[in-house]
């Protein structure tokens, strides 16, 4: 598995609304795709250090800590 370079998490975004969350997670990190995705739903396994997958509840609440990967 590759290292991604940093910044590649967020810990600070868990609890804050998803869309806020893609914004600040693309601006500093302008090598990353940050993309919405309803927690529990299917995802491939692939690793890539370019996209970071935001899982957010259904009131669009970050409910994990956003990752490179």
């Amino acid at each position: 598995m590759s290292q991604c370079p940093p910044k590649n998490a967020w810990p600070e975004l868990l609890g804050k609304d998803g869309h806020y969350a893609t914004s600040v997670i693309e601006r500093e990190n302008r090598t990353v795709d940050a993309v919405v995705i309803l927690d529990g739903s299917p995802v491939t396994a692939d690793f890539r250090c370019d996209r970071v997958r935001v899982i957010v509840n259904s009131k669009n609440i970050v409910v994990r800590i956003p990752v490179s990967g």
